[in-house]
């Protein structure tokens, strides 16, 4: 499949086998921690089928005028994949393998603003890339330290700043859910993290506060059973 865009001919190829990615170290020691909590909250809800994928600084392949172009979002969502979990190991390229991603997210981590990035030359910046390439509906850009957050939406081949609802946070519509910022602790981290909230403002909660919800409903049922005069079993 070949799509023209800019000075590019894009064409959606499988990555070669033998071809060397990156080997990259993550950013920092919290980028991974804070894409786990998206994923493990969408997956305890139900909210990934066995045909989606969520990556973490995993490579999203085109092929520009003949030069592949590899950009590892900190953490992306893929609704539907339409080849086997064995094939995409490695990479992902979209068209070819399963739907373009739905989201890309970036946890800001440096001071060259390389999530801003709209060089148009090979290789491309992140949001040229995903702007004009890939064209993701939503991109997010994410500091942790302070909680801001930017969502970009595709209008018009362009990405426009969004503005929150009157609880900060963002509608998703293609996953239907909210996105949005509260402060936590998971993983020895203590701050801001990227949270769901869905349709009826419920917040999609992590093992740990289900593990915690379960253990109060316990406490209580207890409580009320030795109120009525029976003792509970251990």
């Amino acid at each position: 499949m070949t799509t023209l865009t800019q000075d590019y001919q894009i064409t959606w190829e499988k990555l070669p086998d033998d071809y060397k990615l990156p080997d990259d170290p993550v950013d920092n020691i919290n980028q991974p921690a804070l894409a786990a909590a998206l994923t493990e909250s969408l997956q305890l809800a139900g909210k990934i089928s066995a045909n989606a994928l969520t990556t973490t600084n995993y490579g999203i392949c085109a092929t520009l005028n003949k030069k592949i172009v590899i950009k590892a979002p900190d953490w992306a969502f893929i609704a539907k994949i339409n080849v086997s979990r064995e094939e995409v190991i490695r990479s992902y390229t979209p068209q070819l393998q399963g739907d373009i991603p739905v989201i890309v997210m970036e946890f800001v981590s440096d001071t060259q603003e390389t999530e801003y990035s709209i060089k148009a030359t090979y290789p491309p910046g992140k949001w040229f890339f995903y702007e004009r390439i890939l064209k993701v509906p939503n991109y997010i850009i994410f500091e942790p330290d302070s909680g801001s957050f930017e969502m970009y939406r595709l209008q018009n081949e362009q990405y426009i700043l969004q503005e929150p609802d009157e609880s900060q946070r963002y509608w998703i519509a293609e996953i239907n859910l909210y996105l949005g910022v509260s402060q936590g602790t998971r993983e020895n981290r203590t701050g801001k993290w990227l949270r769901w909230w869905d349709e009826q403002g419920n917040l999609l909660p992590w093992g740990i506060e289900l593990a915690e919800q379960e253990r109060q409903r316990a406490e209580r049922l207890a409580a009320q059973l030795r109120a009525a005069g029976i003792v509970p079993e251990n």
